[in-house]
């Protein structure tokens, strides 16, 4: 699914760009996406006790800051900003797809993943809250992680049925909406995002997740990611020739 448009988008990682320059942007992207999502949720709760506004402004800046993320780095690394996103492409290369090979992905998990925790430290820092403080949020129950399931299932239909189709130069919007309403209407708010779960922990505060959830979030992402691309396997075939 590699792109050379004047908007490549998640999935479509650029080839020709140095692979320092994609691992920068992938950790400069996860860094600034969820210092939006903490960050917006500080402010949110400092602003309001109303649960719901806290968290439709949490979903409105989140969506406006991913839409920009993408739109700058999309360019650069294809803007994925997360491992599902990233081993999802790895997997459609190893399929005769184009996509990241085994090196490059080995380069952004770890970029995304360290960048997460940074821009939860640096979310924390803009808003004088100690640098590192644990999550007591607890998400570990059954229904949750069956609304990371979802989440993370179409969010991966989303972005590789967008390839499939040639309509990538979307996806800026595209995925931004989509997690603004996945923020609603999955039980969990969709995280989506093995990285940003990693680093939402960092943070004891409405956006955070306690490390003790971690595993149970992370395996349902990777099982959406696997649900996501047997749905774009099913729905997006190659047309066949007419005999």
């Amino acid at each position: 699914m590699t792109g050379h448009g004047p908007q490549p988008a998640p999935g479509a990682t650029p080839p020709r760009t140095p692979l320092t320059a994609r691992a920068t942007a992938e950790f400069i992207g996860t860094a600034l996406l969820v210092a939006v999502v903490i960050g917006s949720g500080i402010q949110a709760t400092e602003l309001t006790r109303d649960v719901g506004v806290q968290l439709l402004a949490d979903s409105i800046a989140t969506v406006f800051g991913l839409g920009v993320l993408i739109l700058l780095l999309g360019p650069v690394s294809g803007a994925h900003f997360n491992p599902v996103v990233t081993l999802a492409e790895w997997w459609t290369a190893r399929r005769g797809g184009d996509g990241v090979t085994g090196r490059e992905a080995a380069v952004y998990v770890p970029a995304q993943v360290v960048g997460a925790i940074a821009g939860a430290v640096l979310a924390d820092a803009m808003f004088g809250k100690p640098l590192v403080e644990w999550s007591t949020h607890d998400r570990s129950a059954g229904n949750l992680l069956l609304g990371e399931v979802v989440a993370t299932a179409g969010l991966v239909l989303l972005i590789f049925g967008l390839a499939r189709t040639g309509q990538l130069r979307f996806a800026p919007v595209a995925v931004a909406s989509y997690i603004g309403a996945a923020y609603w209407f999955t039980s969990s708010t969709s995280f989506a995002n093995p990285a940003v779960t990693i680093g939402r922990t960092f943070s004891d505060t409405f956006a955070g997740i306690a490390p003790g959830s971690i595993a149970g979030f992370v395996g349902a992402q990777l099982i959406g990611g696997v649900v996501g691309l047997g749905l774009v396997a099913l729905i997006f075939r190659p047309a066949r020739s007419a005999e």
